[in-house]
């Protein structure tokens, strides 16, 4: 942390204001610097997103919808810029940072164009016995939205969230990650700029304690992305408010290869869904399983992959630095538990985790209650086991606390695997696929948490259900009322009988 002159005027309190830097993790190099953010400024930035909430609620999907289409616009002009700076903040590579623009425009715009049709107001059955009402069911927004995001994908998760409850018509408070708190600040900045309304997104910076002040300063949900050990922190302190929450945690996401798979497709996939953005990743390959027919193939075909995939910062490098130096750690434990066990590293290995980069590791022979195997490791690992079938391959990758991703190469089979992985999300012969397209949800269950971002119900996860009955015509039989009398009764036990008392018939 770092603090302005002490004898600065006391007028100047901003100038008096606790900072703290953001650091470029491959260079150690300033960034930025930012406010730490108190308990009282998240009240008052609540305060404006609250008074905003309802001028951009007044506006309806068609007054919004032009305000959004400009800040993606925006976003698109500028995205060399906003590249540069998620870049310098991560670590990862220019072109990784460009994908997290291409991909969080492309979710935005969707949420713009779908969120009259998801949400409007729409007419439902009434039902037999209701059938002198019309009913109608609507999803209004829930006012103020408190997002707390990640570091890893510090753009595109956070706009799964964002982009999807501002389409709802809500306002929203983002606190990003302390390690990637210029982000955060570029997205408040330009939506001001773009929609034209003060206090739509608002931005507060910090670490632990700015975010545990959003869970109380009054907000009516919080989005978070993180750990699942912070994420029950996060569920407690809105517990007390009974403040909703939407929690998505990590994985520890399993790719099986069947007999018949395309084995360099699933090499590609493997190598890449466990290697890039430097394995940090909630849905990034982490457990292989692979048919013993093709096991050999597979694993030689991964080894050739990794060997060429280097964790560097100059321009020929495919993957950067670890961007919360305390991962390093968890990575040398992960590593050092599966060879110490038996494990054998072909890429790789006990000397690959440096002081800012780990190099491609690939694990064979690892046990499966191994640290490697049963701990999120957040590092550019994998481990890949022989299988007798994908009876037993499902089994393993389901033996897991956690449930975000799956992926299956696989011909004949892939679709009957997918939907008997425990698991949020499953690709078919492709890797993270699901999180691209806009129209499916995402999210997990176990300890990967729970809610969805992305798709109708990522619209509707930011909405309150308004049902409205409205009686047409008086009731033939009306059922409230005390002048209600048993004949009444009679007929309506009648009519249910014939409705619903029959049982089905069984060959």
């Amino acid at each position: 942390m770092t603090a302005t002159d002490p004898d600065a005027p006391a007028a100047d309190h901003v100038s008096r204001r606790e900072t703290f830097d953001s650091l470029d993790p491959a260079t150690g190099r300033v960034v930025g610097a930012h406010p730490v953010n108190s308990a009282a400024d998240v009240d008052a930035a609540v305060g404006r997103a609250r008074l905003a909430s309802q001028r951009w609620a007044d506006l309806g999907f068609e007054g919004r919808a032009p305000l959004l289409t400009e800040w993606k616009a925006l976003m698109v002009r500028r995205s060399d810029e906003l590249a540069e700076l998620v870049s310098a903040e991560t670590g990862k590579p220019h072109g990784d940072a460009m994908l997290e623009i291409v991909l969080a425009v492309d979710h935005m715009a969707w949420a713009t164009r779908n969120a009259a049709k998801v949400l409007k107001r729409h007419k439902v059955s009434p039902g037999l016995l209701m059938s002198n009402h019309a009913a109608t069911l609507e999803y209004q927004p829930l006012g103020v939205i408190g997002v707390i995001g990640p570091w890893n994908y510090p753009l595109f998760t956070p706009m799964g969230s964002i982009g999807y409850a501002l389409a709802a018509g809500n306002a929203v408070v983002f606190k990003p990650s302390e390690y990637t708190p210029g982000v955060g600040r570029w997205l408040a900045d330009s939506a001001a700029e773009a929609m034209g309304i003060g206090g739509l997104l608002e931005v507060v910076t910090g670490s632990g304690p700015t975010g545990a002040a959003l869970c109380v300063a009054g907000v009516d949900k919080i989005a978070f992305t993180g750990s699942t050990a912070t994420g029950k922190k996060i569920m407690a302190a809105c517990a007390e408010t009974l403040t909703p929450v939407l929690i998505e945690c990590g994985g520890k996401d399993a790719l099986l290869v069947d007999a018949d798979a395309d084995l360099d497709a699933a090499a590609d996939a493997i190598t890449w869904g466990a290697m890039s953005n430097a394995g940090q990743t909630c849905v990034g390959v982490e457990r292989v399983y692979v048919h013993t027919d093709v096991y050999d193939e597979v694993v030689d075909k991964v080894v050739a992959k990794a060997s060429d995939v280097e964790a560097g910062s100059g321009k020929g490098a495919d993957i950067g630095p670890i961007t919360m130096p305390s991962q390093l750690e968890v990575i040398r434990t992960h590593i050092a538990d599966a060879l110490a066990r038996g494990g054998r590293a072909l890429v790789g290995g006990s000397d690959a985790v440096g002081d800012r980069y780990v190099q491609p590791t690939v694990l064979v022979d690892v046990p499966e209650d191994s640290v490697a195997n049963t701990d999120e490791t957040f590092g550019p690992t994998v481990t890949i086991a022989r299988v007798a079938d994908m009876d037993i391959a499902v089994e393993r990758a389901n033996a897991t606390r956690y449930g975000l991703g799956a992926t299956v190469f696989a011909k004949e089979r892939g679709e009957e695997l997918a939907a008997r992985l425990r698991s949020g999300m499953t690709a078919v012969n492709s890797v993270i696929s699901f999180a691209a397209i806009p129209s499916l949800p995402f999210g997990g269950v176990g300890d990967s948490g729970f809610g969805r971002i992305h798709g109708a119900d990522g619209l509707r996860e930011f909405t309150r259900a308004k049902a409205v009955a409205r009686q047409r015509m008086p009731a033939p039989l009306n059922l409230t009322s005390f002048s209600r009398g048993p004949a009444t009764d009679k007929i309506v036990a009648k009519l249910i009988g014939l409705l619903h008392g029959r049982s089905p018939k069984r060959g």
